[in-house]
């Protein structure tokens, strides 16, 4: 952009904003969000029980969570016991092909375990895969097929 000045010069204005840092600067943001998205899976803190065989977790399902204080989560929502095969079941696809992954905490006693897994079964999924850790490494979690 160019003005005159009261003595009859042209001069050029230095406002112009060069944009090419900025867009570096976003997309060296975008691509960090797309690298760590994937790896926030869930808020709740649950320490899952290790063992020996664990398959690594590649596709993104629906996963139902048991915290040490035994409360139910789908997703990263709080549910109710009772309400669980209900919510499984408005995901409208077919219960038959849905898999759901169980993240339980290693301190829930097998009770409220089998309850969950019972609520699960009511909402017609029979694909359950339980998610573990491997024991030699920490921050792998996998899944257990369980049918």
């Amino acid at each position: 952009m160019a003005f005159t000045t009261s003595s009859g010069q042209t001069r050029s204005s230095l406002a112009e904003i060069n944009i090419t840092p900025l867009v570096d600067v976003v997309l060296v943001l975008l691509v960090i969000f797309m690298i760590t998205a994937p790896v926030l899976q869930s808020g709740i803190e649950v320490a899952v029980p290790k063992t020996r065989t664990v398959k690594e977790i590649t596709e993104q399902r629906l996963v139902v969570t048991i915290d040490r204080d035994q409360q139910v989560f789908l997703g990263d929502q709080p549910v109710n016991i009772h309400d669980l095969a209900q919510k499984l079941h408005q995901g409208g696809t077919d219960p038959a092909h849905q898999v759901i992954y169980l993240r339980a905490d290693e301190r829930v006693p097998f009770g409220a375990f089998a309850s969950v897994m019972d609520a699960v079964k009511q909402a017609g999924i029979t694909n359950i895969s339980i998610v573990t850790q491997a024991l030699d490494t920490k921050g792998i979690a996998g899944a257990n097929q369980s049918q």
